[in-house]
């Protein structure tokens, strides 16, 4: 339509993810986003909503691209958990090392942020967030573990996962992080290993 200002939506919430993901919900403005964006305040208001809004639809943009990576990583589980645990690691390690990503996890710094959040979103950050357990924890299940086994580990890994995040941004080495995996890796390896 002629005088209507076009813009790609993927771009824009990729623009904005990023913002929300470098700063933080709270350290966020306005116009933070419409700078990172490159649309004005009415236009991310009539586009994409108010800042929550928006904030909600970057937390599922970003939970959709790295889950669906997780989920990949852990389709060999029931071949090779070992493996599909390492990979699933090789994940988070991979975005840490992407020059083109903000350091840490959106995630877990958005849970950090929660008391921050109005109770809508900080609901939503916490159903994101809980979606690694029972990811991890069927695909346990599907390499062979038994369902108590499964769920120590899932929450296990899925703690870990989110140090890896947090350690990073602390500055821990790539060797570090490396060596954070080996060592749940190895237990996963000696949990499998059939007795006797």
């Amino acid at each position: 339509m002629a005088g209507k200002k076009q813009f790609d939506m993927d771009t824009v919430l990729d623009a904005a993810m990023i913002q929300f993901w470098r700063s933080g919900y709270a350290d966020t403005s306005l116009d933070d986003l419409s700078r990172a964006t490159g649309l004005n305040r009415s236009s991310i208001y009539s586009s994409l909503g108010d800042k929550d809004a928006l904030f909600l639809r970057c937390l599922d943009r970003y939970a959709t691209r790295y889950g669906a990576k997780y989920d990949a990583a852990l389709s060999c589980a029931a071949e090779d958990p070992v493996a599909a645990v390492r990979a699933f690691f090789d994940v988070t390690l991979g975005r840490i090392a992407d020059p083109a990503v903000p350091d840490g996890c959106l995630m877990a710094q958005s849970v950090m942020a929660s008391p921050a959040l109005s109770l809508d979103v900080a609901e939503r950050v916490k159903e994101l967030f809980g979606l690694q357990r029972p990811r991890l924890r069927t695909a346990l299940k599907a390499g062979g573990m038994s369902d108590g086994n499964a769920e120590d580990f899932a929450v296990h890994i899925a703690a870990v996962n989110q140090s890896l995040a947090v350690m990073g941004r602390a500055g821990s080495s790539p060797e570090q992080l490396r060596a954070i995996v080996d060592v749940t890796v190895d237990a996963l390896t000696r949990a499998l290993r059939p007795a006797g």
